[in-house]
């Protein structure tokens, strides 16, 4: 079997998960994470380990010795060497218009990743960060990148380019990009199993960061997020769409600086925003049903902007055949998955409330006569990542092979 390694970078941390891939197998051999790297307390914490998890405080000054210590973990652990590598697969936030798929990481695809960084100057760093980190510590071992943006490259330009001057997208490249594209994809790939066929599916993506997807025939019609991840939806801490000339009044009559309002927008807004302070869903609707009147029309706020755009992607779709719940949100609260669906129920779509309430929930939360489909399907972009490096590099092999 070809063993996988799938890594995201972020500012301060690096996920991993090890896995085993074969032709329609797969096996999570081991998964966590390396935290605060560059702080106080950094440590690499291990989840399902076949045999224990730990946590080991360790110092982690950069993203190299990150990396590092996962692989040197993953030697004393699971590996023999690393030539049992067949590949590192990343998770990229930001591939432009350059990529509308996942790719082998040579120098042309590196000067195009370098070129996306302005594109998304937050996190963009920190993914480029883990994949330097790789091509120093395992020089010639296969790398792939996985764009979050990459599976809405499909949207037609109808749909991507904003009414403003032409000079901006052209010159400037500013159009909607979407995020969330390799779990979304995930999610067109599931529910064709799950239906039978490729159908009208709108995702929902409903984490701290949150996005819907319209797909049609497994591809990406329409998205929430734009030019960046702060447009659509309401999201835990980010207000999403609003009325362009806000923050302009803001900075005009509060003098405040551009970096003031852009962390205002995104990390004080939102639920955060509307409930006073809270950001976790969980607490949220805890709050709520304690009697926090705040808590509860934040509830009911973002059930609204879910259910908004949901109605309008039924009608660019031109109908829908399932809807689907997925991420942290999405996946383990019941009470938003009910509220939104008693608002579709025009549709003829019937919630079957003891499935919807199980823990986890099923896959299919609807009854057997319900016109939509709405299922309940774990995020998982990892293996999405470990699939389809597992696909480019068995194609390499066999090129590889041809060419003998």
């Amino acid at each position: 079997m070809d063993k996988i390694l799938v890594l995201n970078s972020g500012s301060t941390s690096v996920k991993f998960q090890l896995f085993n891939m074969e032709k329609g197998y797969h096996e999570v051999i081991t998964k966590g994470m390396v935290d605060r790297i560059g702080l106080a307390g950094s440590k690499i914490i291990v989840k399902a380990d076949n045999e224990h998890d730990f946590t080991m405080e360790t110092p982690i000054n950069n993203h190299k010795d990150a990396i590092k210590v996962v692989l040197d973990y993953l030697l004393k652990k699971h590996l023999k060497n690393t030539d049992e590598l067949s590949a590192v697969g990343h998770r990229m936030g930001h591939g432009g218009e350059y990529f509308d798929k996942s790719v082998i990481i040579d120098e042309d695809v590196m000067e195009k990743i370098y070129d996306t960084i302005p594109l998304i100057p937050l996190h963009g760093p920190a993914f480029v960060h883990g994949l330097e980190a790789v091509t120093e510590l395992l020089p010639n071992k296969v790398q792939v990148a996985t764009f979050d943006s990459a599976y809405h490259q499909s949207m037609k330009k109808s749909a991507y380019l904003y009414a403003i001057p032409e000079e901006y997208y052209k010159n400037h490249r500013i159009r909607r990009y979407g995020f969330h594209g390799t779990s979304h994809n995930y999610i067109s790939h599931i529910t064709k199993d799950i239906l039978g066929f490729q159908g009208k599916v709108i995702s929902c993506h409903l984490g701290g960061g949150a996005s819907i997807c319209a797909i049609d025939k497994g591809k990406s019609v329409d998205t929430t997020m734009g030019y960046t991840p702060s447009a659509g939806i309401i999201m835990s801490t980010r207000s999403g769409d609003m009325d362009p000339y806000i923050p302009l009044h803001i900075m005009k009559t509060q003098n405040k600086t551009a970096d003031e309002v852009n962390t205002m927008f995104n990390k004080q807004s939102g639920m955060f925003g509307l409930t006073n302070g809270h950001s976790d869903m969980r607490d949220i609707i805890e709050s709520a049903e304690n009697g926090d009147k705040d808590c509860a029309f934040a509830i009911e706020a973002y059930v609204y902007s879910l259910v908004k755009t949901i109605g309008a992607y039924i009608a660019v779709l031109g109908g829908i055949d399932a809807l689907v719940f997925t991420a942290g949100i999405g996946e383990n609260s019941p009470l938003i998955r009910r509220k939104v669906c008693e608002r579709l129920s025009y549709l003829g779509l019937n919630l079957d409330e003891e499935k919807n309430n199980l823990r986890p929930a099923p896959q299919e939360i609807t009854t057997s006569d319900s016109k939509v489909k709405v299922l309940v399907i774990p995020a998982n972009e990892e293996l999405m990542i470990a699939e389809e490096t597992f696909e480019l590099i068995s194609e390499l092999k066999d090129k590889e092979a041809m060419a003998v």
